[in-house]
């Protein structure tokens, strides 16, 4: 299977987004590698990620891809971090292997009850013959956000040649992006989140730069999720991994220090009352 590894330090599962293609998050990849070590790839019903897809496509097939590459890369354990629908996946993950998952963040992913919008639905049914429009409409979709975050015309202008030039050497799939899509739209997570015990981190972007996905939706994880924190990434919207990935990266890593200071005080307190933690108990209860 394709696997794509960065850095050094603690490993770190990144899942991609809606495109598919671990490209797309370089920005967000390179700056985690800073600080931990990155296994990402491209998403399993990818050609490019050497596995062959199953006819029945669904959250646990993709699910099922994050352990087999945690097992490629010899990992028992990893924080895993998905964005956007790779959040979904992520949090699938944790709620079937939840023994494999650090900490798990949640970057900009569509809220329980996500649904496409009346426009996009039509495109996902027809996406060959609607998906170039879909594609032609994302500079407006992100217009303010990279404005906010970019102020300088040359960071901007640096920032959009950077994206023309992944689309033309990984280009998305429109039947594979309509395809989940409409399984967004169909998960049930908020019965996802009821199984979750893992730390978890929510990050969104900031409400009105947000053209992708209601935030306020997206922030409800932070709500079902028991002990779950949640950040606001400042000066972006639904790409803030992509437009501000160091800052990104910063709400990673300083979460994912917390989780490991909050397993030693554990530890170090199940010692001290005569033996290690069970396996499976909950860290950070």
């Amino acid at each position: 299977m394709q696997l794509i590894e960065r850095g050094d330090g603690a490993p770190l599962v990144f899942i991609p987004g809606l495109q598919g293609r671990w490209e797309y998050a370089r920005p967000a990849i390179d700056a985690l590698a800073a600080s931990f070590r990155v296994i990402t790839f491209s998403l399993r019903d990818e050609p490019s990620s050497g596995v062959v897809a199953s006819p029945a496509i669904g959250l646990d097939f993709h699910a099922d891809h994050v352990a087999a590459a945690l097992d490629a890369a010899g990992c028992r354990r990893a924080v895993v971090c998905g964005l956007s629908f790779g959040g979904l996946v992520a949090l699938r993950f944790a709620t079937r292997s939840p023994d494999r998952v650090e900490a798990l963040v949640l970057a900009s992913t569509p809220g329980p009850g996500w649904q496409l919008r009346r426009r996009h639905a039509v495109y996902a049914r027809l996406p060959w013959l609607f998906g170039p429009v879909f594609l032609a409409e994302a500079p407006a979709r992100a217009r303010a956000e990279v404005s906010a975050a970019l102020p300088r015309l040359g960071s901007r202008l640096a920032f959009g040649r950077d994206m023309l030039r992944t689309l033309v050497a990984a280009p998305p799939s429109p039947s594979r992006m309509a395809a989940r899509a409409r399984l967004m739209a169909s998960h049930d997570s908020a019965a996802d989140c009821t199984r979750i015990a893992t730390p978890t981190l929510v990050i969104t972007g900031e409400a009105h730069l947000d053209r992708v996905v209601p935030v306020e939706e997206s922030a409800r994880y932070a709500r079902l999720i028991a002990g779950a924190e949640l950040a606001v990434l400042e000066r972006t919207g639904h790409q803030g991994a992509l437009t501000r990935p160091e800052a990104f990266a910063s709400l990673v890593r300083d979460f994912a220090t917390r989780v490991e200071r909050r397993r030693l005080v554990g530890v170090g307190s199940a010692t001290q009352r005569g033996g290690p933690p069970r396996e499976g108990q909950n860290d950070a209860a």
